[in-house]
């Protein structure tokens, strides 16, 4: 708390310093210009028209009749510079000291590549003559978007990879690498990073602005570093909302909506309704002070996980199924335990005397058997729900300086995968912004903030409460010995194994009965001990209890004013997490407070040469965490312009920080306790006393299971010693990127391509061990007559052990050190205006990963192959009507992650909406739908399975024109 309190108190004095010192010493002689903006085929008046003062921040906009007023402290001569999004931007000098009556004339645009772009080089440019590849969509395509919400129509943008895990939770990516939580990918609203500080990753847009309040997304695929610092590895994302100052006055919408049509197996059996509706109201006093305000909400019935896919996929023996199944979407089945363990078990051997079936202890088998779990709809909560309140002040100190306040606040329920299914019920992330800003400059500070609620892990819900019912020591006990009285009961000799029909009949028995007893979903006992488990903290519970915070203050100075024969940038940032999980992530229990804290800075200059037909942009920046060694990430690139064509080139680095929990974690999940890979952890658990990789104990198991001695050498030669693993580093990225755009065809064909060749170093990747007990080598003593399940008595090789004091598996974050990872692709858009206002679109992505791995080895490319998106529509086939239509297929792929890894299949789908213009109520009636053919697909394997949303929504806008 203190640490926030002294970061908030000293980034506030800063900026109201700043602000003082910009105080102008004297007014200057004003300049007053009044006048009209109409459209230039139909001479209406045009609403809502950004009329700004070049290189000042003032201006203002035209009101409901075209009209403006403007007054600027500023002698002539000077330039008003006219925009509105689909018009030519025009700029007109003025030269008098009093301007009434100006008429301005705006065309509507009908050439492509008129966009300006930030974020690529952040400073304004060209889109056609960014140095890297970059897309955007404006206020008309975010309007115009056949997707049920502009955040899913990024999904049509070029080199964009979308992965989901609920309805109202998209994780975007480029380039390769994908996962559900993207710790290499950023994402700004406003500037503000979007990352949880607890998971590092950017949370899509539960906290961002609505579409009424959006004004431009930029993405920028591939590396970023040089300019954006930690993380910005794959590429990055800018939502741009609206300033109150240019467009005010009051708009507001509401959407109705159905899903789950034509239900499946496990999913609702008739349509789901959907609700969605916003509002947002801006005003300016006197182009001085100006203020928004917006707030929107979202409640649906989220997409299912039903998955029955099992994960173990190996039935030993004939069986027709698996009795150590573990399926996708169940919860409870992760429990599992080889039952051939129990064969030395003396407890076991105890009861089953007393059962007279001694004589089948050489009968159980070498089998994997698992709990049996809960399907998800039981433990998830599925009312997907997002409460949004977005607003800002804005106080221009002067014509030079506009001091703001923002705040972005989400709250509600939604489901996230991650290494397991998270249930994120009630959660709430709130961003405060204070910010100085300039024609050349701008400081700013924020503070990020989340609070999990009440949020949990499916997973260990489903685990915890059939261990409320009966304990796996007890259950797998119970299992084995009805499987012995299965057999005998059908006359199998003792000792003998059976056919294959009559040891399925065997699990089936026992199965049954070990059953008895269990919490059927929905009964009172079940309900009950669930709301238990999920009000207990883990690892008691399955209750997370984290209030993490991310405090950030940067700035950044254009000296345009100051040099002119080129052009530089200078920026630097100061970060610090403030990690708040109160123990049910990090180590942060009560008087152990954990902090990191970064530093960057970075510098980029710009010059045209050979008559300013190439431009050659270099930057670097350097970064330091306080854990790791610091960052240098240099960028440069050459953009040559040759009439409407644009070819570039550029070589860029990038880097990936380690999480907060790759940093810190230190969280016992009863299979193993999760540790940051910081040394202080690797030794405070000492885990490289006497440990072996558990993939070979996992073989070393199986070995004795199967009958051999513990103490045999060809077990024991199983095993492979970990006695260090590499220290913990960023990962590095360095990407080489050729490409062209350009306008050709009297400028109605937009091309855009790009190839990249991607080269990774010290990829981040955990490994768990298991420490043994004693000494293992050739005719050693292993203590394993405890047994694989009997957690009361002392720790062995054999299995987990979760008793506080006496944990032996550890799971830890480290580098793969020992390879250089490869990637490339390309990827082309074409943009086309037809006659008649039709315009056609497409892009096609191919990614690929070069180096192969051996088998084991989780790469978690999770990118398709080949990707296609085809667009086409008309916003005004008649004055009233509009339509669009957006097509995308993908290749299937191979998914790996740490929660679950299997084929992700290819999948084709349609968006489409027609929209009508009431112009007399100032609003547009859209009717349209995603996936409309409701063809069922999945975007990452462990997902929830997507169908179609049909909607119908009217958007009422005070500055429609």
């Amino acid at each position: 708390m203190q640490h926030t309190y002294l970061f908030t108190k000293k980034v506030s004095l800063l900026v109201f310093l700043g602000a003082i010192l910009l105080l102008p010493a004297a007014v200057a002689q004003q300049t007053i210009i009044s006048g009209k903006v109409t459209e230039s085929d139909t001479k209406d008046a045009l609403i809502g028209v950004n009329i700004l003062v070049k290189g000042r921040v003032l201006g203002t906009v035209t009101d409901i009749n075209g009209n403006f007023n403007l007054q600027v402290n500023q002698s002539p001569p000077l330039t008003l510079v006219f925009s509105m999004v689909g018009f030519t931007t025009q700029e007109i000098e003025i030269t008098q000291a009093e301007v009434r009556g100006l008429n301005v004339s705006l065309a509507e645009q009908t050439f492509l590549g008129q966009e300006v772009v930030v974020s690529a080089s952040r400073v304004e440019e060209s889109i056609l003559q960014s140095p890297v590849s970059i897309e955007k969509m404006d206020i008309l395509a975010i309007r115009e978007t056949a997707s049920d919400s502009y955040y899913k129509a990024i999904a049509n943008l070029k080199g964009v990879d979308v992965t989901s895990s609920s309805i109202n939770f998209q994780i975007l990516n480029a380039r390769g690498f994908n996962s559900t939580g993207n710790t290499r990918f950023v994402q700004l609203t406003d500037g503000m990073d979007t990352q949880a500080p607890a998971l590092n990753f950017p949370i899509g847009n539960l906290n961002g602005p609505s579409e009424l309040d959006v004004e431009s997304v930029e993405f920028i695929p591939g590396a970023a570093s040089a300019l954006y610092g930690p993380n910005a590895f794959n590429g990055i994302l800018l939502v741009n909302s609206k300033s109150p100052f240019e467009y005010q006055g009051l708009s507001a919408f509401y959407k109705q909506g159905f899903n789950h049509i034509n239900g499946r197996p496990g999913e609702p059996t008739s349509p789901q309704p959907m609700y969605e509706g916003a509002i947002r109201y801006a005003h300016a006093f006197n182009n001085k002070f100006a203020f928004k305000i917006s707030a929107s909400f979202l409640e649906a019935t989220d997409w299912h996980g039903t998955d029955p896919t099992d994960l173990n996929r190996e039935a030993q023996g004939n069986l027709p199924f698996n009795p150590g199944e573990n399926q996708v979407h169940v919860f409870g089945d992760e429990v599992s335990n080889n039952i051939g363990l129990l064969r030395n078990v003396a407890a076991i051997q105890a009861q089953a005397n007393a059962l007279g079936l001694g004589g089948y202890i050489g009968s159980i088998p070498d089998q994997i058997v698992s709990r049996t779990g809960y399907e998800e709809r039981y433990l998830v909560d599925y009312g997907a729900k997002n409460y949004k309140l977005n607003g800002a002040l804005h106080y221009r100190i002067n014509d030079r300086s506009e001091l703001s306040y923002t705040l972005n606040y989400g709250a509600g329920t939604s489901v996230y995968t991650g290494a397991q299914r998270y249930s994120l019920n009630n959660f709430h992330i709130t961003q405060h912004k204070l910010e100085l800003k300039g024609d050349n400059y701008f400081v700013r500070a924020y503070t990020t903030r989340e609070d999990s609620g009440d949020s949990y892990i499916a997973d260990l819900l489903g685990v915890n409460i059939n261990d409320a019912w009966k304990n796996n020591a007890t259950w797998f006990g119970e299992y084995t010995l009805n499987y012995m009285g299965a057999l005998a009961q059908q006359q199998v000799a003792p000792g003998a194994m059976g056919t294959a029909a009559q040891q399925a009949q065997a699990h089936q028995f026992a199965r049954q009965q070990a059953d008895v007893g269990r919490f059927a979903p929905g009964s009172a006992q079940f309900n009950q001990a669930a709301s238990q488990i999920r009000s207990q903290v883990i690892p008691q519970g399955a209750l997370f209890n984290d209030q993490s915070q991310m405090n950030m203050v940067e700035g950044q100075y254009n000296f345009k004013n100051e040099i002119q024969f080129m052009d530089l940038l200078a920026g630097g940032s100061y970060r610090i997490y403030d990690l708040r999980s109160n123990g049910t992530i990090f180590a942060d229990v009560e008087g152990n407070d954990i902090t990191i804290q970064e530093i960057g800075a970075f510098v980029q200059g710009a010059k045209r040469v050979a008559n300013d037909k190439l431009k050659i942009t270099g930057s670097i920046r350097y970064d330091k965490n306080e854990n790791f060694d610091g960052q240098f990430s240099p960028r440069i690139s050459g953009v040559w312009t040759e009439g409407n064509s644009n070819f570039r080139a550029s070589y860029q680095t990038g880097f990936r920080m380690p999480t907060t929990q790759g940093q810190h974690i230190d969280l016992n999940v009863v299979s193993a306790r999760l540790i940051g890979g910081l040394p202080f952890y690797r030794e405070k658990y000492n885990i490289f006393d006497n440990a072996f990789s558990l993939a070979s104990v996992q073989r070393y198991a199986a070995a004795v299971g199967a009958g051999a001695s513990p103490v045999d050498p060809a077990a024991t030669a199983l095993l492979q010693r970990v006695e260090s693993l590499p220290d913990l580093r960023p990962e590095q990225v360095q990407s080489m990127e050729v490409g062209y755009k350009g306008l050709l065809n009297n400028n109605r064909l937009l091309i855009d391509f790009a190839y990249y060749y991607n080269i990774y170093n010290d990829f981040i990747t955990q490994t768990a061990v298991r420490k043994a007990p004693g000494p293992v080598f050739p005719g050693a003593a292993l203590n394993t007559d405890q047994g694989a399940i009997n957690a009361i008595n002392a720790p062995t090789l054999l299995t987990p052990v979760t008793i506080p004091g006496q944990e032996n598996t550890f799971q830890t974050y480290t580098n793969v050190v020992d390879r250089e990872v490869r990637a490339h692709g390309a990827a082309i858009g074409i943009t086309y205006n037809l006659p008649k206002n039709y315009t056609i679109s497409g892009n096609y992505n191919f990614n690929r990963l070069i180096t192969e791995f051996e088998e084991g080895f989780i790469s978690d490319f999770n990118t398709p192959e080949h990707k296609t998106n085809i667009m086409f529509g008309n916003r005004k086939v008649t004055k009233t009507l509009g339509f669009n239509v957006a097509y995308r297929y993908q290749t299937g792929f191979r998914w790996e992650s740490s929660f679950a890894q299997g084929d992700v299949p290819e999948f084709h789908n349609v968006d489409a909406q027609v929209s009508y213009r009431l112009s007399s109520l100032k609003s547009i009636v859209k009717l349209g739908g995603s996936n409309v053919f409701n063809n069922r697909y999945i975007l990452n394997f462990g997902g929830p399975t997507i169908g179609a949303i049909y909607y119908l929504s009217i958007t009422f806008d005070e500055l429609l024109n």
